[in-house]
């Protein structure tokens, strides 16, 4: 398994958005994001650098592979 790469919240925002996910609305500094068709509420920080453990968990959640996030 490849190491998670450290990104942006931006960074990681837009990957999720070319995988079909969308912004639905924004809390303080959380932004959530929904697919048609999944059940999860993926919720991104909106940090400078988004933490590696917490990348794994949102990509875990939104049934991906560490290397299918990658190559988005």
């Amino acid at each position: 398994m490849p190491p998670v790469p450290a990104l942006s919240a931006l960074e990681v925002i837009r990957k999720f958005q070319r995988l079909g996910w969308v912004i639905r609305r924004q809390t303080g500094s959380h932004i959530m994001m929904n697919k048609v068709g999944h059940p999860a509420l993926l919720v991104v920080p909106n940090h400078p650098e988004v933490a590696r453990g917490t990348l794994r968990g949102l990509i875990r959640v939104a049934g991906l592979t560490v290397e299918e996030f990658i190559k988005a």
